[in-house]
């Protein structure tokens, strides 16, 4: 893991492979986020639109929720950022909720289909 520091010498660059793996672990945290009310991760129900690592180790959350009115609005973005920003090489997390385009059971992996009965 090759850092190196910005011309201005007040952040730390990671490399493409660190970024890689950083992207990784990231979609394995979302994938232990549950909604409370469906008995699969948010990931493999197609919640998780986009994971991307900066160069600094800033890590950028898109995600949706099932509706606009889901219980767990407030509940699933923490739950996403608290289990991201613990892993190592993480200097920050944002996560952003969008509803375009919206969710439908159509973005649910074959697992999630196959779990839920679809």
């Amino acid at each position: 893991m090759s850092e190196s520091t910005t011309p201005a010498g007040d952040r730390k660059v990671i490399s493409t492979i660190e970024q890689n793996l950083i992207q990784g672990q990231a979609v394995e945290a979302t994938r232990s986020c549950y909604d409370p009310e469906i008995p699969v991760n948010i990931h493999d129900l197609g919640l998780i639109y986009d994971v991307a690592v900066n160069e600094h180790g800033e890590v950028t959350v898109v995600m949706t929720l099932t509706s606009p009115h889901c219980p767990a609005a407030q509940v699933l973005p923490k739950d996403v950022e608290q289990r991201v920003k613990i892993i190592p090489g993480v200097t920050g997390v944002s996560v952003k909720v969008v509803w375009d385009p919206a969710w439908n059971p159509s973005m649910m992996s074959e697992a999630a289909k196959l779990e839920l009965g679809f």
